[in-house]
């Protein structure tokens, strides 16, 4: 039976023959006969004659643009385009080689060179046109014979000062071009020498076809018997850097051997440091190899058997493996000796920090023997494996009870286990360390951290009484959308389990349901309940009886589509407005399947409206970090840190914010949340990091509580796939300095104890693709019109709709990955014209004789799907369901274009093609995004790089394809965040302080209490502390002077708005934070406000932002002659 490893082989087959041509070993196209002249058949791996004239040696075509595509501006989720390449006529290349380090012992080199000539063939009689009484030939020859052509030489290694050539026998002008210098690094031998060898092709062009003068499908191989000098990598020669001491460490067994010139470099068979041939490839190929955990022996990793366990004493016992075995492993790291010195330090504090990791795996263990905390963890596991089931139930069409028992991931267990003493002891030390889960992508992070987040929530219900136990308990915050929403739904699915097992034991898990909240802006979920008479759109009302007029047209008020826990779809059923529809208080979602738990009068615990998320306070909360702008605007925001003052059963909880209380008071606030995650680390960076760290300020100080006279607050939890000095990153963004990496790094980046690579099953294969002389337009519509065939006649093959397990299926859509909406716009249209019309007859792409090529006519949707920032948020669910559909069903895709948004939160297992249209801007971003595709370990995935090889980032990375792969995690970008930095305290720290003020204080939440602060300056005093503490802080680079210095700057200016915030009181009386209540003047100002330019200069001081995303307006300037301008002043204005 075919599987999905050799049909992935076959596609990249397929798309060297249609780009390149045949390889040295292809004997069935060794003499091929082409219909049109092979610089039209081919895309790349020819060489043109040297000299030629320009127009001789280049592509009509060839601009290096895409088309055009006029978009409104929007820089919310995707990244901004790529600095074009100077404008400059685009030659196809003349030469191509390979440079290398070679020893003093070595005087020659072998080398081998393989091409292909073609030559025209002479029309046959049919092709003699008749013209006035006379045949005459056509101009053009309409068929083209490869002859393959190989030679053998031997280079001889001798420096001289200038390179040296050697003709090639047979070669009719292709030369060997080399050059030999000495090394002067002491980092190797004495008598080390540099080395290049081109291919150059000298041929003279004669008057007719062009082509006759190329070399089609050059390859050049070297062999040295010596072997040849590994190149060393010098970052990690004398470096101060922790993170770069770690990767020298792990790759100290990475070598280069050579690097390529207009074509990419290839090391045969390297066997550790020694390697004795190299070559070159035009489509190179780097395989990723798959990560995979690695259970212990004898560790019971069964979430219901753990669940079901009598005691504590049990589960140690079923558990206690794990510990044993990792103390084991540790030790025998220890025992491998590693050089030199350096290294074995760095080795040695790698498993110190693995001990100590250790030792809080075990403290979990122990912390067991609480009562709490065992029934905590118990209940937790039992919600994760019911959650798990249903989740498989929806996947597969079976009953949740048909499956075997759900199993934790040896990490996920660890992890969970990592930190229980920080969360059930709020003092304990734990409680203040940052643990940061670094993990492959589709390594399973997401289950780890929900399975502490379950726990999290029950231990909160069974620690405080009644309705104590209320409140926001867990705060999940995300960048992007897509994010948001992939993950609502799984979040979803774990607290209907909660709230199932709640409704079992109300007297012990209290009478307040478990509750989710979707926290983001009003394009995906509106902020507003609204009522008749409103003018708002965008409100939950106004949404609600839109789908349910038309809800075919009209998107769903929340974007989910269907009930995530029996999957049964939304109807226009499914969503109540109460009590009213003329002056609904809430949204109520319940699903319409009659066998669901969650129906008619138990609806479910989902909440997606701002207004009733302030009132009910669910207990699990997703946001995007964006929404944190919202902190100094709205009052109700605060009752979301536990500041609330009365409780109304059956309806909610009353802040100092709202402008009508109702309901019994509470004995203080409600406990501040416990559980704090932050996904995607690596993406709270650049400028949006910035602003989210300085915002932490005032997010920290309102979840903060003083118990006994010490300050308790949330524990912290990170995971990111991607990262680099993450220790200066997360103490930036939230104030701590202690960060914890698990599973901790060991020795060899192969085996962290937690996972190996597993070098046996089919790795994520990189292919770059890259031609010189070619537009990228012409690139990307050779390459989705191979692909998209080849994997037509693979589906074909296997049964097509037939086989409902078809191994074609994840290569049958294909997503596209552009670095900025203009080239994807740009590609949209060819993918549209070009790709829809030619798929439907790009089986006649035969060569003369052949019946039966690599492809099949397809027919595609003539609309691609599309994941940017400016599609609607329902459409991008609809997407999401489209992309998870298998292709023998009828709602499938054939191809999805997108943008950095789904380089994370993409999780669809289906996925197995993607193509990346030039080289993303940052490593991170091409490894989160390329591990979209090939999730699954029986659907490795395909990724194709188009490389624009003018661009130098593109080239260098084409020229180095293999080497670069094998170790592109070493590449990932330090990020940057800099809260305190002038610019970002001009842009910032005016809301941050009126958040804090308005928040902190009860008698300044709601909307007039902007009047208040006169009275309360005593009180606000701790802003200005809490704020100068914080910058004082958050950064490990700053010397005790420089700390202090930028501590009493950052006072002074806090206190000069507060004293500026007096003044106006002074001037105006009353005052509220913005419109809201009466004719009082506004305190915060929009900071895209044009027209507040126009307000006094104090008042402009309290600039705030909407969204932490907020860019003022993008303008276009064009430059106009300035000789032809008129009215322009003279040199004397």
């Amino acid at each position: 039976m075919t599987t999905s490893a050799e049909i992935r082989a076959t596609l990249v087959d397929a798309l060297n023959i249609d780009l390149v041509g045949p390889t040295p070993h292809d004997t069935d196209h060794a003499e091929e006969i082409l219909r049109q002249a092979p610089s039209k058949w081919y895309l790349s791996g020819f060489l043109a004659p040297f000299g030629a004239p320009p127009d001789l040696r280049s592509d009509d075509d060839a601009d290096d643009d895409l088309p055009e595509e006029v978009t409104t501006s929007d820089s919310s989720e995707d990244s901004k385009t790529p600095d074009k390449p100077a404008a400059r006529k685009a030659l196809f290349p003349s030469s191509m080689g390979l440079s290398c380090l070679l020893s003093g012992k070595t005087t020659t080199l072998e080398a081998q060179v393989t091409w292909g000539d073609y030559i025209p063939l002479e029309p046959e009689e049919d092709d003699l046109e008749a013209g006035q009484g006379k045949s005459k030939r056509k101009k053009k020859a309409e068929h083209w014979q490869r002859v393959p052509q190989q030679a053998t030489l031997s280079v001889p290694i001798e420096e001289r000062p200038e390179p040296f050539a050697i003709d090639i026998p047979g070669g009719s002008g292709l030369n060997l071009v080399v050059t030999c210098r000495p090394v002067l690094d002491n980092r190797f031998p004495y008598g080390t020498k540099s080395v290049s060898v081109f291919l150059v092709n000298y041929r003279q062009m004669t008057s007719g076809e062009r082509d006759a003068t190329f070399a089609f499908q050059t390859h050049l191989s070297l062999r040295c018997l010596e072997g040849f000098v590994p190149r060393p990598d010098p970052r990690g020669v004398s470096t101060d850097d922790p993170d770069e001491a770690i990767a020298a460490l792990q790759y100290r067994d990475d070598y280069e051997f050579a690097v390529g010139h207009n074509v990419s470099a290839l090391a045969l068979d390297p066997q550790g440091s020694r390697c004795n041939e190299v070559c070159t490839t035009w489509i190179p190929i780097a395989e990723v190899p798959h990560v995979a955990p690695t259970p212990p022996a004898g560790v019971q990793l069964g979430m219901e058997s753990l669940a079901l366990a009598p005691d504590a004493a049990t589960i140690r016992g079923m558990v206690g493996p794990l510990v044993t075995e990792y103390r084991a492993w540790i030790a025998t790291q220890r025992a491998v000796a590693i050089s030199p010195q350096e290294a074995a330090d760095v080795a040695r504090n790698l498993l110190d920090q693995a001990s100590q990791v250790c030792n809080r795996i075990e403290a979990g263990l122990n912390a067991l023997a609480d009562p709490q905390v065992l029934e905590a963890f118990q209940v937790a596991n039992r919600a994760i494996a019911t959650a798990r089931r249903r989740q498989l139930s929806q996947e597969e069409g079976r009953p949740p009870e048909s499956f075997s028992e759900p199993t934790w991931r040896p990490f996920q267990l660890a992890f969970i286990l990592l930190n229980l003493v920080g969360l059930a002891d709020p003092s304990h030390g734990d409680r203040e360390v940052v643990d940061l889960l670094f993990f492959p992508t589709g390594g399973g992070k997401t289950e780890a951290y929900l399975g502490l987040a379950a726990f999290t929530l029950i231990l909160r219900r069974l620690k405080y009484p009644g309705i104590q136990a209320a409140g926001m308990s867990v705060l999940m915050r995300y960048t992007l959308r897509l994010l948001t929403l992939d993950q609502l739904e799984r979040a979803s699915r774990l607290i209907c389990a909660l709230e199932l097992e709640r409704q079992k034991v109300p007297d012990k898990l209290g009478t307040w349901p478990f509750e989710i909240g979707l926290w983001v802006g009003q394009g995906a979920t509106p902020n507003r309940m609204g009522k008749r008479g409103d003018k708002d759109e965008y409100s939950a009302r106004e949404r609600t009886l839109d789908f349910k007029r038309d809800s075919k047209s009209k998107p769903s008020p929340i974007p989910l589509e269907r009930c995530p826990w029996c999957g049964e779809g939304f109807t226009t059923n499914s969503f109540q407005l109460l009590p009213t529809e003329d002056a609904p208080k809430t949204l109520k979602i319940v699903c319409v399947n009659r066998s669901c738990d969650f129906r008619s009068r138990n609806p479910l615990p989902i909440l997606a409206v701002d207004e009733p998320i302030y009132r009910r306070l669910p207990c699990f909360i997703i946001a995007t970090v964006d929404k944190f702008a919202a902190l100094p605007w709205v009052g109700q925001t605060g009752a979301l840190f536990g500041h609330v003052t009365h409780y109304q059963e059956g309806e909610g909880f009353y802040s100092p914010g709202d402008s009508t209380i109702a309901g019994r008071p509470l004995e203080g606030y409600l406990p501040p949340p416990d559980l704090i995650i932050q996904d995607e680390l690596h993406l709270i960076s650049g400028p949006l990091g910035t602003m989210v760290g300085l915002y932490e300020t005032a997010i920290d100080a309102l979840c903060s509580r003083e118990v006994d006279g010490k300050t308790i607050r949330p524990k912290v939890i990170a995971s990111t796939a991607t990262v680099r000095r993450a220790s200066r990153q997360i103490q930036a963004l939230f104030g701590r300095s202690h960060v914890d990496i698990f599973p901790p790094p060991g020795p060899d980046r192969h085996d962290s104890f937690f996972a190996k690579t597993d070098f046996k099953v089919p790795g994520r294969l990189y292919v770059g693709v890259a031609a010189q002389g070619r537009s990228l337009k012409v690139i990307l519509l050779r390459a989705y019109l191979a692909l998209l065939a080849a994997a037509q006649k693979q589906w074909v093959e296997a049964g097509g709709k037939r086989n409902k397990d078809n191994p074609a299926d994840p290569y049958m859509t294909l997503m596209g990955y552009f670095n900025s909406l203009r080239e994807l716009g740009g590609s949209r249209r060819i993918v549209e014209d070009e790709v829809n019309s030619r798929l439907t007859k790009y089986s006649d792409r035969l060569r003369e004789g052949e019946l039966v090529g690599p492809f099949l006519d397809r027919k595609i949707d003539e609309m691609p799907e599309e994941l940017t920032s400016r599609v609607s948020t329902n459409k991008i669910a609809n997407t999401k369901r489209r992309l998870s559909t298998p292709f023998h069903e009828d709602d499938r895709v054939d191809v999805a274009l997108a943008t950095n948004m789904i380089s994370v939160g993409l999780d669809i297992t289906r996925l197995g093609l993607m193509v990346v249209l030039g080289q993303p801007k940052t490593a991170a971003e091409y490894i989160q995004a390329t591990s979209r595709v090939g999730r699954a370990q029986s659907k490795p995935g395909l990724v194709v790089t188009l490389m624009n090889i003018h661009r130098p980032r593109d080239r260098s990375h084409y020229e180095r394809f293999q080497s670069w792969h094998n170790s592109f995690y070493r590449a990932v970008e330090a990020t940057s965040v800099t809260p305190f930095s002038p610019r970002a305290l001009d842009r910032g720290l005016a809301g941050v302080t009126v958040a804090l003020a308005r928040l902190g204080v009860p008698e300044m939440t709601r909307p007039l209490g902007a009047s208040n602060l006169t009275d309360q300056r005593a009180a606000v005093e701790a802003v200005v502390n809490a704020i100068a503490r914080r910058a004082e802080g958050h950064s490990p680079d700053l010397d005790a002077e420089t700390a202090n210095d930028l501590r009493v700057r950052v006072r002074s200016q806090v206190t000069d708005l507060l004293d500026t915030w007096e003044r106006i009181l002074t001037r105006d009386q009353r005052l509220q934070y913005q419109r809201e209540t009466d004719l009082a003047p506004a305190l915060l100002v929009d900071a895209l406000d044009m027209s507040a330019e126009k307000r006094p200069a104090d008042e402009q001081k309290f600039k705030a932002q909407r969204s932490l995303r907020d860019v003022e307006a993008s303008v276009n300037l064009w430059i106009r002659d300035p000789y032809t301008m008129e009215g322009v002043a003279g040199d004397d204005a």
